[in-house]
């Protein structure tokens, strides 16, 4: 491992602690108001309630893990589909009921251990449903990138899209210093500018903001009655087992990074909690699902600087930029095919982040057994498939994807054991 720039409990100087982070901020703040503009949800409240949720987990790691929580892409197609059947209170409360279930791991963890849910999730389960979880939302990026506000063609709109795809790519490519850790801002700015030159961006709602405004929250009891129905939990319940994957994944990859095994201390089940105090946090306010942000772990490995209150000094930036009127005016008034374009590449980062896993953790396609599991996830997930044995019960996609693949893990014959050291697990960022 690299000597750390600063430590984990290092106390920053004033001056380092703004600019670290503001880069923080930056590398998370285009992937975290893309969820909110693809949901409809407040981009504002997606800022503030990754501050909070991401203060959440520092307090509950006991402030040894240094991660940042930002909006979750797996719950994007969920979050739409609950807000079509009864509302973004709808949406909250599966939001709310999702993290509770991290809530209950984390409890069974902590009594049983962790390895139950490292042999219930392993990487041959884990890739392909995160393969799933970005070729899944293909057509959402295709279709924000081609068309128009009337939802036709528009040759104009989809330029906007390829100018920004572009500059992503070159951004995140050739760039370096500053710039290569945040391509997905940079992208979006250029997009934004070359949207400006052709006359696509409405700027009226920025001249009408103001610069202190309060966001849009979304209460509980104020804003919509809380109805726990079994569509709820059937939508956004077992999306929790994909993004349990995705947080064992991260703390593996984070352990690396920072040289400490943070699946024995401060534990799994603390780091997991914490993610699911998170969700419920950002669940409560109008907010999106809360997941760690590889974006952020990348910053970590690139910078060296593990401070845990860089991560805090974030968090409170992305707090107070939510209550910036202008800001959110401006994040409102990017044009779709901007975020289409981001979206391209992102969606498909995504998935070649489970191929990757994949491919780190050594997966062996020669044996049928994986053929099997990988195959089954893939074209289940994929192509949107459905168990619905009444009107009020059905599990589809994703999550019908996630259970099938757990399902044939435990009952094929040949299952693989899991390693007790975090350092023998092969994983990357994802």
């Amino acid at each position: 491992m690299n000597k750390p720039v600063l430590d984990v409990k290092d106390v920053p100087s004033f001056g380092q602690l703004v600019t670290l982070s503001l880069q923080h901020l930056f590398a998370m703040f285009g992937a975290t108001i893309l969820v909110p503009y693809l949901v409809g949800l407040s981009p504002a409240m997606a800022l503030i309630s990754s501050g909070l949720g991401t203060i959440a987990f520092l307090i509950v790691t006991k402030w040894q893990v240094p991660a940042y929580l930002g909006s979750s892409f797996a719950f994007i197609t969920p979050i739409i589909a609950a807000k079509a059947a009864g509302g973004p209170g709808a949406a909250m409360i599966g939001s709310f009921l999702a993290g509770l279930v991290y809530g209950i791991v984390a409890l069974a963890i902590k009594k049983a251990g962790y390895r139950w849910i490292m042999n219930l999730l392993p990487p041959i389960v884990v890739g392909p449903v995160i393969i799933v979880i970005g070729l899944g939302l293909a057509n959402v990026a295709v279709n924000m990138a081609m068309n128009g506000p009337d939802g036709k063609y528009s040759l104009t709109h989809f330029s906007v899209a390829i100018v920004t795809l572009a500059a992503t790519i070159v951004f995140s490519i050739l760039s370096r210093g500053m710039f290569s850790l945040v391509p997905v801002l940079m992208g979006i700015i250029v997009g934004y500018v070359y949207a400006l030159a052709i006359g696509v961006v409405d700027l009226s709602g920025v001249a009408k903001a103001k610069w202190l405004e309060m966001p849009d929250f979304l209460l509980p009891f104020v804003h919509y009655d809380v109805r726990v129905t079994l569509d709820i939990v059937l939508l956004m319940v077992p999306v929790a087992i994909v993004t349990l994957s995705e947080h064992i994944g991260h703390q593996l990859v984070l352990s690396k990074v920072v040289g400490r095994d943070y699946i024995k201390e401060p534990g799994l089940h603390r780091s997991i909690f914490g993610d699911g105090l998170a969700t419920m946090i950002s669940a409560l306010i109008g907010g999106p699902p809360k997941t760690t942000y590889g974006e952020n772990i990348g910053v970590l490995a690139i910078t060296r600087v593990y401070s845990v209150y860089v991560l805090a000094g974030a968090a409170v930036l992305a707090i107070a930029f939510g209550f910036f009127g202008k800001v959110t005016a401006i994040i409102s008034s990017i044009p779709t095919p901007v975020m289409g374009g981001v979206s391209i590449l992102l969606f498909g980062i995504i998935a070649s982040s489970g191929l990757r896993m994949l491919v780190d953790s050594k997966i062996d396609f020669g044996d049928k057994r994986n053929l099997v599991i990988s195959s089954v996830i893939l074209v289940i997930g994929i192509g949107d498939a459905v168990v619905k044995v009444s009107e009020q019960f059905e599990v589809h996609g994703m999550a019908l994807a996630a259970i099938t693949g757990i399902v044939l893990n435990l009952i094929l014959p040949g299952r693989p054991k899991v390693s007790d050291s975090v350092f023998e697990q092969k994983h990357d960022v994802a």
